[in-house]
């Protein structure tokens, strides 16, 4: 078996052949995944324990983050199947559509997709970029890039996205999302920023082949049916945040008895955003769409069904990490590991999403490599990264590497270009440009915060 700086660098080169597993010879990620970890446990386990490390690894990934991903996922898209998404977008419109419709588009992407993946978040509101931008005049690059900034950033940052979920779940935060979510909107205030002027400065030099559209903005909100109200659409959203916020002050406070059971009991995670769906299903129930519930919910477990092996798959890799000792060398030997601190997580996370598009995959994973804030033997602790806060900032760490950058090997790439008539040659000069800047915004953010707090 292996050990010491010889395991350091096998560990290096298996991460660097499981990165080009995925973008050069497109395997699927959870087979790469699985089989970077496989061949660390021969490196550095006797035979008779990797079968219980991949094990425990697996089944902790899902036991802990499975439903919790299901969940936010099954939010989303009721919400945009029953126009809830829609609604809460008209009304960022009526808030600052006339003015400034670019910001408009920032903020709407941005709260659609906290619940909506940005892919299918940017389809449902692209005609409404269309139809804004014909009734202002803005230019339509400018507001589809701002629009892509608004929702790449929700979809890096802030459960319950799937990504942020299971980052949170891997570093141990699974109890402390409220952290998560508030650090995520945090971050998310300079990261917009920055989005929102390069989408500006860029709009003004780059055109678009955009499809032109006869529709109004006002006929588009008709044509859509009888939208939620949006005080309703809301709610699926805000009711889990508002019982882990609860959860944490009665942690606080000490709330003892009957009562701070039952809101420890609904604040987990899991049983918050069961809440969440359960509003959600009877805005769809009355929408008169019961019918296609079935279908809807096949069509969720089918989209989350990859995410899930892919976290499980980073779950069984970190756990072979720390069972080879790897973090406990790199503790005792790299000391000023801990000078690059929340960097690190921040470039694994960024040569993942570089090398192989998903930004989802590459939050999973860094995640699961890093391992949690209050264990003896992973790489949090190696970087000094062992409070929930520094964990929550880790957390938005991968996220940030996790928008750098958006390419050809990105299909939110590709819905950008595709859907405003951006040219694939400018697309590089706007979405990943834009998602560079936005990327390093954000770490410059983070590690501030970091460097303050220590």
């Amino acid at each position: 078996m292996l050990s010491g700086w010889s395991l350091i660098i096998f560990f290096a080169i298996v991460i660097i052949v499981m990165v080009l597993a995925i973008s050069k010879l497109k395997l699927h990620p959870f087979l790469a995944i699985m089989g970077a970890a496989l061949l660390l446990a021969f490196a550095a386990l006797p035979l008779g324990a990797i079968p219980g490390s991949f094990g425990s690894g697996f089944a902790g990934t899902f036991s802990s983050l499975g439903l919790v991903i299901i969940l936010g996922a099954m939010i989303g898209i009721l919400l945009e199947k029953t126009g809830a998404a829609l609604s809460m977008a008209d009304a960022v419109v009526k808030f600052a559509g006339k003015k400034h419709p670019d910001l408009a588009m920032l903020l709407m992407g941005w709260i659609v997709s906290i619940p909506v993946f940005c892919d299918s978040g940017f389809v449902i509101l692209n005609p409404i970029r269309k139809a804004l931008a014909k009734r202002t005049g803005c230019p339509p690059v400018t507001m589809a890039i701002a629009l892509s900034a608004g929702l790449y950033t929700a979809h890096v940052f802030i459960p319950p996205t799937p990504g942020p979920v299971a980052a949170a779940g891997y570093l141990g935060l699974e109890n402390n999302m409220l952290l998560v979510i508030g650090t995520g909107v945090l971050i998310s205030i300079p990261v917009l920023l920055a989005g929102w002027l390069f989408a500006s400065r860029i709009g003004k030099k780059v055109t678009a082949e955009d499809i032109d559209t006869e529709i109004s903005y006002q006929d588009l909100i008709q044509n859509a049916g009888k939208l939620p109200p949006v005080w309703i659409s809301l709610v699926p959203i805000a009711l889990p945040v508002i019982l882990m916020a609860l959860k944490s002050v009665a942690s606080l406070l000490k709330i003892s008895g009957l009562p701070g059971e039952l809101i420890n009991f609904a604040g987990t995670p899991m049983m918050a955003l069961a809440c969440g769906l359960i509003i959600a299903i009877m805005i769809f129930s009355a929408s008169g769409k019961r019918e296609d519930f079935y279908k809807l919910s096949d069509e969720t477990l089918r989209v989350v069904g990859p995410i899930l092996f892919v976290t499980a798959g980073g779950g069984v890799l970190g756990k072979i990490i720390s069972d080879a000792g790897i973090v406990s060398y790199i503790i005792h030997h790299i000391p000023g590991l801990t000078g690059i601190s929340i960097i690190f997580p921040f470039l694994i996370a960024a040569l993942l999403k570089t090398s192989q598009g998903s930004s989802t995959v590459a939050i999973t994973t860094t995640a699961g490599i890093m391992g949690l804030y209050n264990a003896e033997n992973s790489l949090m602790v190696a970087l000094n990264l062992t409070t929930p806060v520094s964990a929550a900032l880790t957390v938005m760490a991968i996220g940030a590497g996790a928008m750098t950058v958006s390419h050809a090997n990105d299909s939110y790439f590709w819905v950008v270009t595709n859907f405003s008539g951006i040219k694939v040659q400018d697309g590089y000069r706007t979405q990943t440009l834009c998602t560079l800047v936005m990327g390093i915004t954000a770490i410059l953010f983070i590690w501030l915060i970091n460097f303050l707090i220590q």
